[in-house]
């Protein structure tokens, strides 16, 4: 019989996709509020996972509003309305809730309960380099406390396990002089939870050892609930030590063999190419998602010269200083980092970002020939998501959902361990 599972904070479904591949679990009920990540969650279950009624258990309304939440709303809307954002500006995502929403109440006791919650809150507020780039080290970001509202539905629904993911820059965020993981630790105390002892030791993942072509490392959070365990400790001691551990791989799996085989796209440029928009040929391939963006002639020739570089075997642009140099030469403007990196072939790739949407000079293509960063497809493959993986929304939306994914293969075996656990808590072994 599959575990009973709330997906919040679902995001487009890379940590609930995961769950469902493992068949040991099944979807009740999930929590996003951005309309292409619901969208794209929603196509999802019903054109993989055969869900019909995907549109009632896929909930676009926000987290922080639990009375309606739980007991379900009827607004008037017809449309969605604008997220808002810390600084009072209106973000361009279109957000929940309009409409009918039945809650996460109905669900729950048509399931006849739950075992386990997943999920996590966004990341930027929690991220290293999140706080660098706000000038008031993201203490002001209300995403700080999310996390709240995550422990007040485990509370009312009382799972057995959780899974809480986000970044290891969780480890160091102290928005209010407070450690968040403290807050957390001692938030799920006093609903009856237990989580490891030293999260900084155990519970920091990368996700390229389990099969992610990826270096990609999370914070992957099991809270047992202390009262169907009689020692939680020596139990989340085994998950971390040796239960998740014996689902890495032997070798990580290199850019190549993720991306490798997918058609290329080559620059189109001639007499007439504008310098501000060089456009790329167009795959023929049923693939959805793999195109490439326009950019500018010089980042066309910047990007061809840099992989060049590293397949010629020069590497003369391959450290921090001379990219930062070579970026000051041909944009005219300093930065405190350097701006490039070209995808190692034979290596896992760096950690694909939201970023990707506004920028790809960290991620560009190790073929000289192609000249550019990699398509929305290439950064799916290297999150690990299925080609039959489709997203709902525009170039944009699908960079930002595919960055901020948890990678389903990650997910999957996360997924297993986390079954091994809820075998012993409920005896089915």
């Amino acid at each position: 019989m599959p575990y009973k599972m709330i997906d919040l904070f679902a995001g487009c479904g890379g940590l609930e996709d995961g769950f469902l591949q493992s068949g040991r679990f099944e979807d009740i009920a999930a929590v996003e509020w951005l309309q292409p990540q619901v969208k794209t969650l929603i196509h999802r279950l019903k054109n993989r996972w055969n869900i019909s009624d995907a549109e009632d258990r896929v909930m676009c309304f926000d987290i922080q509003k639990e009375e309606e939440l739980f007991n379900g709303w009827d607004d008037d809307s017809v449309s969605p309305s604008r997220e808002l954002l810390p600084n009072g500006k209106e973000s361009r995502y279109k957000t929940g809730p309009y409409g009918k929403g039945l809650g996460l109440d109905y669900f729950v006791k048509k399931a006849g309960g739950i075992d386990i919650i997943i999920g996590g809150p966004p990341c930027q507020a929690y991220s290293v380099a999140g706080r660098v780039r706000d000038e008031n080290g993201m203490r002001d970001d209300y995403r700080n406390y999310l996390f709240e509202h995550y422990l007040n539905v485990v509370n009312r629904y009382k799972p057995l396990v959780f899974i809480f993911e986000n970044v290891p820059g969780m480890l160091s965020a102290m928005p209010d002089g407070t450690s968040i993981t403290y807050l957390i630790e001692k938030g799920f105390e006093s609903i009856g939870y237990e989580i490891i002892d030293d999260l900084k030791k155990y519970a920091k993942i990368d996700a390229s050892e389990y099969g992610v072509p990826q270096n990609r490392e999370r914070l992957i959070i099991l809270g047992i609930r202390k009262d169907v365990c009689s020692n939680p400790q020596e139990l989340l001691k085994d998950f971390y030590v040796n239960i998740l551990p014996s689902y890495k791989v032997e070798r990580k799996k290199t850019v190549e063999e993720a991306i490798g085989d997918l058609p290329a796209l080559y620059p189109i440029i001639n007499e007439n190419s504008s310098p501000r928009r060089i456009g790329y040929t167009k795959a023929d391939s049923n693939i959805s998602c793999h195109k490439a963006r326009h950019h500018s002639l010089r980042d066309v020739e910047i990007y061809g010269m840099l992989a060049e570089d590293i397949v010629s075997g020069r590497n003369e642009y391959i450290d921090s200083k001379s990219l930062s140099n070579l970026y000051e030469e041909r944009v005219g403007a300093k930065s405190p980092i350097h701006r490039y990196h070209v995808l190692r072939k034979d290596e896992p790739s760096t950690t694909i970002i939201s970023h990707l949407d506004r920028d790809g000079n960290r991620f560009i293509h190790y073929d000289p020939k192609q000249c550019r960063d990699i398509t929305p497809r290439e950064a799916a493959r290297i999150q690990s998501f299925d080609d039959d993986f489709e997203f709902i929304g525009n170039q944009t939306d699908t960079y930002i959902m595919i960055g901020n994914a948890v990678p389903p293969v990650l997910a999957k075996c996360v997924a297993y361990a986390v079954s091994v656990v809820l075998d012993r808590l409920t005896g089915a072994l």
